[in-house]
């Protein structure tokens, strides 16, 4: 299982080059692994086209290096401190994209003024306070900021976004969402202001995305 989830979270590392929510060695996603007080991230400052599942590294709950041989991502103590802390959250992921990091860089909130967002994070996508790179402080201010919240993306202050999801894909499609919309929205106020979404209007859409949208297994 451990070997499996290695796999999937180095593909989905590709995603994040893909999309341009990364530059250089920047980002990281992580998985938790099943059943175990465990979780697999990217290994710290190695290229996207370097990483290979065996060069991403298990760690403990605690953020200590379980298996691998490389030094695991800066990121390290906030995903495991949001693992700790949020047993329902499966993936976590990190990246600093341009238009995402530059609402975080304004200290200010991407509000709900497009359908796409409505859908994927049931209102505003908010910001989490600023917080040193190394230590729990991170991961504090996610848990704080995201719990109760239906957002599965926050923008930490003067740093960038760290999303969540019941999945690492799930976290990463967030990410590529929160960049999205982050670009739409800032365009959007070059030419005025953004038309908010009706409160009502937004639950509606929301509910109607998590749990019609798609295809769903017919009993």
């Amino acid at each position: 299982m451990i070997e499996e989830l290695r796999e999937t979270v180095c593909r989905l590392h590709a995603e994040l080059v893909r999309y341009n929510l990364v530059a250089w060695t920047a980002g990281n996603v992580s998985g938790r692994v099943p059943g175990e007080d465990l979780f697999v991230i990217k290994p710290s400052g190695v290229s996207y086209d370097d990483l290979t599942p065996e060069s991403i590294v298990v760690c403990d709950l605690d953020g200590n290096l379980v298996k691998g041989s490389l030094a695991p991502s800066s990121d390290t103590a906030a995903h495991a401190y949001v693992y700790r802390h949020m047993p329902e959250v499966n993936g976590v992921v990190h990246t600093h994209s341009t238009y995402a990091s530059a609402w975080a860089a304004r200290g200010e909130a991407i509000p709900c003024v497009l359908t796409a967002m409505a859908d994927e994070f049931g209102g505003d996508i908010p910001v989490g306070p600023f917080a040193l790179i190394g230590g729990d402080d991170i991961g504090k201010g996610i848990v704080e900021t995201l719990t109760g919240h239906r957002s599965p993306a926050v923008l930490m202050r003067n740093h960038g976004v760290f999303t969540i999801g019941e999945s690492p894909k799930a976290a990463v499609k967030a990410a590529v969402m929160c960049e999205d919309v982050a670009r739409t929205v800032h365009v959007s106020r070059q030419l005025g202001e953004p038309v908010p979404i009706a409160r009502d209007d937004v639950d509606s859409l929301y509910d109607r995305y998590q749990n019609v949208y798609g295809q769903r297994s017919h009993r």
